[in-house]
C-alpha cells in the first residue's frame, strides 16, 4: 500500500464525506464497509418492489454540502436534483392543525391565526434567539474542532462578546420556550427540535433552540429520495479515487508502537493504513467491537446517557382522511409525559407521530395509487440490553394508529407492504449503541462538551459522523467528517512519523510523534 494510504471504516455520511475530501487531496483511500452497499442510517429499504428511505427524512444546511462537492473539484447540482420546500411540516393536535412555512411572515401569521397576536409576538422573538444563537454557535462550535467550555467563551468573546452570555446553556429548552409561547401546543411544536439530535426538550438545554433555525434557513427535498444522497458521495469520493469494500467488517484496529496502522476484517485479510478514520459509533471502539487495543482511544459513557431510538415503519399505503404534506407531526396531548416514560426506558402510551409521505410534494400532492410512508415513533434505546417484546411491539403499533386516528388519518395497506423496524434492528445496524440513533444524548450544559472530538487517545486514529462533535444530523455528520480531515492533515504537517530523514554521518532517525486533542 502506498505510505500515505488512508482506511475508513464505514461508509455513513461521515465517512463518505471524508473519503471524498482525502481522495480530493491527493491521498489514497479505502472505505471498508460492513453492510452491502454505502450510507449507514442513510439507507433505502425494499418494501413490496419500492425503494423506501428508513433514515433521515429532512435535508437542511445545503451550503454544507455544496461546499464539499467544490472541495472536490465538482457541483452539487450535477449529482442531485434539489427543490427548496415551500411548507416545511404540517403539525396536528387531534383536529388542530398549523402549518410552518420557509417564509417567516407567513408563520408569523399563521401562528397568529392559530393562537393569537400574542404567539406571533413570541414567535418573532423565539426566531430572533434562535437565530442569534445559530450565528454564534456556527463558526465558533459547529465547524472548530471539539472545545472546552471556557475556549469556546473565548472564541465567542472574539467575535462578538455579548455572544458568550447568551447562549442559555443552564436552562432547559422546555422552560425557555415557556416564556416565548403561553399556548402549550406551540411550546411542544417547538420542543420537538430537541428530537432531531435524539434528546428531550425537557432535558436539553436552551441553547438547542438553534435547531429550528436550522430548519428556517431551508429545507430542500432530494428528487429519488434521501437515500440519493449518499450514492451522490460515494460517486464524488469514487471520482477522487477512492475505493470501497462492501460485506467486509473490520474485526480489528491494528495498533503498533502506540499508534493506529491499518485494520484486520473478520475474514482475517489485513490492510496498511497510515492513518484510520473510524465512522462507526465511538461507543463501539469504546465497548472492544474493533478490538482491546483500540478501546482506549475514546471514552465510554453508560447507556442511561444515550440518544433516543426509535420504533420506524416503513410502508406502502392508500392514505385518507387527513390532508398529508411530506413531513407530518401528530403530537400527544402530554409531552412531559411522553418523554418521562422514555426516560425511564419505557415506549410512551400515547406518544407523538411523525409520519414522512415520501411520494408528496411539500404542498402535499400526491401521486395516484398507494403512496411510500416512513411513521416514527420515539423508543428507549435498549435493543441490547432490553429489547421489547412482543406485546410492546403489538401496543406501541396499536398507539401509533391510535394517533393517526385522532388526526383523521387512515392508512390502508395489503399484507406484506409493511415493514417495522425497532432499536434491537438498529443495534445490529449500529453495534454497541442500543439503537440510540444519534450518539449521546444532549441533555445538560455539557453535554456538547463530551461528544467524541476528531482525534482520539491513539495517534493516528481519528472519529467522524452523527454521534461525535459537532453533533447529529446530516450536514453536521458532515462537518465532522471535514474537521476529522483537516486534524489528520494537520497532524501529518506538523509530524514526520511516517518517513524516516538521512542526519548528517548516515545515521537515519525517526523523530518523535505528536498528535493533538480534539
Amino acid at each position: 500500500m502506498p505510505r500515505d494510504h488512508m482506511v475508513i471504516i464505514g461508509a455513513g455520511i461521515g465517512g463518505l464525506v471524508a473519503a471524498a475530501l482525502l481522495g480530493a487531496r491527493g491521498h489514497a483511500v479505502t472505505v471498508i464497509e460492513a453492510q452491502p452497499g454505502p450510507g449507514g442510517k442513510l439507507r433505502a429499504i425494499d418494501v413490496a418492489g419500492d425503494a423506501i428511505d428508513a433514515g433521515p427524512t429532512v435535508f437542511t444546511l445545503r451550503e454544507v454540502f455544496a461546499d464539499i462537492f467544490a472541495a472536490c473539484g465538482s457541483a452539487i447540482e450535477d449529482h442531485l436534483t434539489l427543490r427548496p420546500a415551500t411548507v416545511l411540516a404540517r403539525h396536528a393536535w387531534g383536529d388542530d392543525r398549523l402549518d410552518l412555512f420557509a417564509d417567516p411572515a407567513r408563520n408569523e401569521a399563521a401562528i397568529g391565526d392559530f393562537a393569537g397576536a400574542e404567539a406571533a409576538r413570541g414567535y418573532r422573538a423565539f426566531r430572533t434567539e434562535s437565530a442569534r444563537i445559530f450565528n454564534a454557535l456556527d463558526p465558533a462550535f459547529m465547524r472548530r474542532t471539539r472545545s472546552d467550555p471556557l475556549t469556546l467563551t473565548a472564541r465567542l468573546a472574539m467575535r462578538r462578546p455579548a455572544d458568550a452570555f447568551a447562549l442559555r446553556p443552564y436552562e432547559s429548552l422546555w422552560s425557555a420556550l415557556g416564556g416565548h409561547f403561553a399556548d402549550p401546543r406551540l411550546r411542544q411544536l417547538f420542543g420537538r427540535y430537541a428530537t432531531y439530535c435524539g434528546s428531550s426538550p425537557i432535558a436539553c438545554p436552551a441553547t438547542l433552540m438553534l435547531v429550528a433555525h436550522v430548519e428556517a434557513r431551508g429545507v430542500w427535498l432530494i428528487e429519488g429520495g434521501m437515500h440519493r444522497l449518499a450514492l451522490a458521495l460515494e460517486a464524488l469520493a469514487k471520482a477522487n479515487g477512492a475505493r470501497f469494500r462492501y460485506a467486509a467488517p473490520v474485526s480489528d484496529i491494528t495498533i503498533e508502537r502506540g499508534r493506529a496502522s491499518g485494520v484486520t476484517l473478520a475474514s482475517g485479510e489485513h490492510i496498511t493504513a497510515a492513518s484510520v478514520l473510524c465512522n462507526a459509533d465511538p461507543a463501539a471502539i469504546a465497548a472492544g467491537r474493533f478490538g482491546q487495543a483500540a478501546r482506549r482511544a475514546v471514552a465510554a459513557y453508560p447507556p442511561k446517557h444515550r440518544s433516543l431510538g426509535a420504533m420506524v415503519w416503513l410502508a406502502k399505503a392508500k392514505p385518507s382522511g387527513f390532508p398529508l404534506a411530506r413531513h407530518n407531526v401528530l403530537f400527544s396531548p402530554d409531552y412531559p409525559a411522553e418523554f418521562g416514560s422514555l426516560a425511564a426506558s419505557r415506549l410512551a402510551v400515547d406518544p407523538s407521530v411523525y409520519v414522512c409521505a415520501q411520494d408528496r410534494d411539500d404542498l402535499g400532492n400526491a401521486p395516484a395509487g398507494p403512496e411510500r410512508f416512513q411513521i416514527i415513533v420515539n423508543a428507549p434505546p435498549t435493543g441490547d440490553t432490553n429489547p421489547l417484546t412482543p406485546q410492546e411491539i403489538e401496543t406501541c403499533t396499536q398507539a401509533m394508529h391510535r394517533r393517526l386516528s385522532q388526526a383523521g388519518l387512515s392508512l390502508d395497506s395489503a399484507a406484506g407492504e409493511t415493514r417495522l423496524l425497532t432499536p434491537t434492528d438498529f443495534e445490529a445496524l449500529c453495534p454497541s449503541t442500543g439503537g440510540a440513533l444519534y450518539g449521546r444524548a444532549s441533555h445538560g450544559w455539557a453535554a456538547s462538551f463530551l461528544r467524541q472530538g476528531s482525534r482520539t487517545r491513539i495517534p493516528g486514529l481519528y472519529c467522524a459522523g452523527g454521534s461525535c462533535h459537532p453533533g447529529a444530523g446530516l450536514p453536521m455528520a458532515a462537518l465532522s467528517a471535514s474537521l476529522a480531515v483537516d486534524c489528520l492533515a494537520a497532524d501529518r504537517a506538523s509530524t514526520s512519523w511516517f518517513r524516516r530523514r538521512a542526519m548528517p554521518g548516515g545515521i537515519s532517525t525517526r523523530p518523535a510523534m505528536t498528535a493533538g486533542t480534539g
